[in-house]
């Protein structure tokens, strides 16, 4: 084991644990536990806004995956993943301050919280809830494997044994903290993601003999690497732009991107995260996806990808210096998972439970019942992940794509459209899901675009069917 390298991702780790502990006094204290617990009392400033969506969003995915993909596609593949830089300012900007008005209207603590007071439905809630439930299983399966195969990498343990210790890690820390302490340390993560792709990014450079030999080695290797097509010519013009939709404009309907904005204090809270969001959100994505493809002339032959980034970061670092840089996955990879985690526990409790079980629950039980339920949903992602892909990314794309067709035109047309309402909601979901599994499975680039842009264009025109057939109820739209 190197000891050099794991000693500073231990030290961060005891770092983010503080945070945690620090945190919870804000859920000892408060009278509004759930409020607390699942959106930190409202009162998000801009620049830790900024940094809590963009370590929630730029997850496992972002700093393993990604970087692993770009390994073998090429620079196709950087050119694919920025259109993310628009994620963060999509989401404010469409939402924005409406959305935040009506979910404190609605004493909204989640985004079904805000489905259920636009629409007043009880099968919209419980198919929302069934939604994040499923998807975002598969969302936390792909940050857990990515947290264990980065600790598989830089300690030498047995996946297994690295699942374990990350499981641990998480789920204890959520449990203390909740959404305050995810938003805090997703702050102290932001940085270290920011700070770590830019070091990695020189010392690759720098390894590869300047960005010119990087280039020219590329080229000998396969012309395809620097081309927009990839490796195999396989990434389209069409297919790039496609992912317009799933990882930029789409991402609106993500759950765990959409609660953000509904937890800043004020519209300048929420302008400055605009701004910060987009130009860190743009650096990061660019540099790690463009470490990927320069790792390919210094560590030829990496046939899992998702152990590119621990393994040139070993490779181009002294120890101590890959240790800090590999905290920036580590990261991302907890700020997901712990972001996620209380999404799907508040779909449980929240949700349902609260809703439909027993409405009149004390705040004791209510307490008792969150923690417990985000410890057994930790425990069940860690079961799930015990057999991973090769390739984490498509585990969590799938999850992106399946959320986004669920959510995407019954939050935004619920915000604009007064004349939406909740048939058009539940057809528009319904037709987003099955349309989005079917493609997946039967259809996968169907007019070699991603997967995710047919039922999208589905659910659109199904909300806006129904809605116009069916009786408008315009009392709960303001």
């Amino acid at each position: 084991m190197n000891w050099a390298v794991i000693l500073p991702l231990v030290i961060f780790l005891i770092i983010i644990f503080a945070i945690g502990f620090w945190a919870s006094k804000s859920l000892r204290t408060t009278d509004n536990f759930l409020s607390e617990y699942f959106l930190g009392g409202r009162q998000l400033g801009g620049f830790i806004l900024a940094m809590t969506m963009i370590a929630t969003y730029g997850s496992a995915s972002s700093f393993i995956g990604g970087p692993g993909v770009a390994y073998t596609q090429g620079l196709g593949w950087v050119l694919l993943a920025m259109s993310q830089v628009a994620t963060g300012y999509f989401v404010l900007m469409i939402l924005g301050k409406k959305f935040a008005i009506m979910a404190r209207k609605y004493n909204a603590v989640t985004l079904i919280d805000f489905l259920k007071g636009r629409y007043n439905s009880k099968w919209v809630v419980l198919i929302s809830a069934f939604s994040i439930i499923i998807f975002l299983f598969s969302a936390m399966a792909a940050q857990w494997v990515g947290g264990a195969r980065l600790i598989e990498s830089l300690t030498g343990l047995s996946y297994l044994g690295a699942l374990f210790i990350f499981a641990i890690s998480v789920i204890i820390y959520v449990i203390i903290g909740g959404f305050r302490a995810v938003a805090l340390t997703d702050t102290v993560q932001g940085i270290i993601m920011l700070l770590g792709t830019l070091i990695l990014l020189i010392a690759t450079i720098v390894a590869g003999g300047g960005i010119s030999n990087i280039m020219t080695d590329l080229q000998a290797e396969n012309p395809n690497l620097i081309t927009p097509y990839g490796h195999d010519g396989s990434l389209s013009a069409t297919y790039v732009s496609s992912f317009w939709i799933l990882v930029g404009v789409g991402v609106v309907g993500l759950p765990q991107v959409t609660v953000r904005a509904m937890s800043y204090k004020n519209s300048r809270a929420m302008h400055r995260a605009l701004i910060v969001g987009t130009i860190v959100v743009g650096f990061i994505m660019l540099n790690m996806h463009l470490i990927g493809v320069f790792a390919r002339p210094i560590l030829p032959g990496i046939e899992v990808g998702d152990k590119v980034m621990p393994l040139i970061a070993l490779e181009v670092l002294p120890a101590w210096l890959a240790g800090v840089v590999l905290a920036a996955p580590m990261a991302a990879i907890m700020s997901t998972v712990d972001s996620l985690l209380l999404l799907v526990s508040s779909a449980v409790v929240k949700d349902v439970y609260l809703n439909y079980v027993e409405p009149k629950a004390s705040h004791k039980k209510v307490k008792r019942l969150s923690i417990g339920v985000t410890a057994i949903l930790g425990i069940a992602v860690f079961l799930m992940a015990l057999d991973p892909p090769n390739l984490l990314i498509w585990l969590n794309l799938f999850a992106f794509g399946g959320l986004e067709a669920a959510f995407i035109w019954p939050v935004v047309l619920g915000l604009y459209w007064s004349r939406g309402n909740s048939q058009g909601a539940l057809a528009s979901m319904l037709t987003g899901i099955g349309s989005y599994i079917l493609f997946h499975y039967q259809f996968p680039s169907a007019l070699g675009m991603h997967t995710v842009v047919i039922p999208v264009l589905l659910s659109l025109v199904a909300f806006i069917t129904v809605s116009l057939l069916t009786k408008r109820d315009l009392e709960s739209f303001a």
